[in-house]
């Protein structure tokens, strides 16, 4: 009796496995533009594994649409300063890392951070900086040296924000001498203070594709990360990016699974693809961001290695400062002040 039933139970699962490993489909849910496709082509076309990408614009989106339950996502994207908080909150799957050999490819430096030790939730992905984007041919780039120089009179009507409260903020209270990652509420107040004088100056919030509104002539100055001035660098040349006196705003980007993920061992795959050094170099290669896989940039191209849109100097680096976790309570401050902030701004994105 206790053979048949385990004949019978057998039986049972097996049509429930065949169908799981029949599934050949990953569903990654991305910043927008952060996923070359040609990489997702090459993948799908090795393993047989279609990708399904949804895109979004902050880091917030992606992470209250998981907390609410929503998505269905197999690979999510976020920034360092939310792994550590979608761990505890436990909206994450830990990794195999059996499954993840090409990880040893990956800069040890870049490895085992205070935010994931032992790299139990999230593999690195990209290194990226917010910081002046300008066209050239519009602004004189040498006269720029600080992020104060926005508020310049001469640019109003010209500057492109980001849709994202963390980053900008981030950016503007290093403006007036404090933390990146200040939870103090006397200087959020006073940074959104600050931002209110510039409002007048904005034409527009692109988060999503800033480059584009540079391509297109809209905005002439704006903040923006390193990525979209490089690959806007590529079709308008007199589009260039200034690192500010008081230190650009640093953001290490991962991958991970979310809780409850439909196809982990096709993410395993996926994430293992990525962190080939041909891969992970062809991925720096088209996006401007810096790569972390030490490998990869034994590959790149000279002339992309001394790019410094793309990859810094230590000089470039002075001040900067890396995003970092803070409360729920501040970031839900930031959020209040953004939306007061686009209140009756009637301008694009706005």
């Amino acid at each position: 009796m206790k053979k048949l039933l385990l004949v019978t139970a057998l039986l049972a699962a097996l049509p429930l496995a065949a169908q799981a490993e029949e599934e050949k489909v990953l569903n990654l849910y991305n910043w927008t533009e952060y996923m070359p496709k040609e990489v997702l082509k090459a993948f799908t076309k090795e393993t047989g594994i279609k990708v399904k990408e949804s895109n979004y614009a902050a880091t917030e989106e992606m992470y209250s649409k998981l907390k609410a339950g929503g998505g269905g996502y197999d690979l999510v994207v976020p920034s360092t300063y939310f792994v550590q908080r979608m761990a505890r909150e436990g909206l994450l799957e830990p990794l195999d890392h059996a499954k993840l050999p090409n990880l040893k490819n990956v800069d040890p430096k870049f490895l085992n951070k205070p935010f994931d030790p032992g790299n139990k939730y999230s593999v690195p992905y990209l290194m990226s900086h917010v910081g002046i984007v300008v066209d050239g041919g519009k602004v004189d780039v040498s006269s720029l040296k600080s992020w104060l120089d926005l508020w310049k009179p001469e640019f109003k009507g010209k500057v492109l924000l980001m849709d994202t409260a963390r980053e900008t903020f981030a950016v503007v209270q290093k403006a007036l001498g404090y933390s990146a990652n200040d939870t103090d509420p006397k200087h959020i107040e006073a940074a959104f203070n600050k931002l209110k004088e510039l409002v007048p100056s904005v034409k527009l919030f692109n988060g999503e594709s800033p480059k584009v509104s540079f391509i297109q002539g809209e905005v002439s100055i704006g903040i923006a990360w390193n990525g979209e001035a490089f690959m806007g660098s590529q079709e308008k040349k007199s589009l260039t990016y200034v690192y500010p006196q008081e230190g650009v705003v640093l953001a290490m980007d991962t991958m991970a699974i979310p809780k409850g993920a439909k196809h982990p061992e096709n993410a395993h795959k996926f994430l293992d693809f990525i962190m080939r050094p041909e891969i992970a170099a062809k991925i720096s290669e088209t996006l401007g961001y810096a790569t972390l896989n030490a490998e990869a940039v034994k590959l790149l191209p000279k002339k992309l290695a001394s790019n410094r849109i793309v990859y810094p100097t230590d000089e470039d680096l002075k001040n900067s400062e890396l995003l970092e976790d803070i409360p729920t309570e501040t970031q839900g401050l930031y959020e209040k002040y953004w939306s007061e902030l686009k209140v009756g701004k009637k301008v694009k994105g706005g």
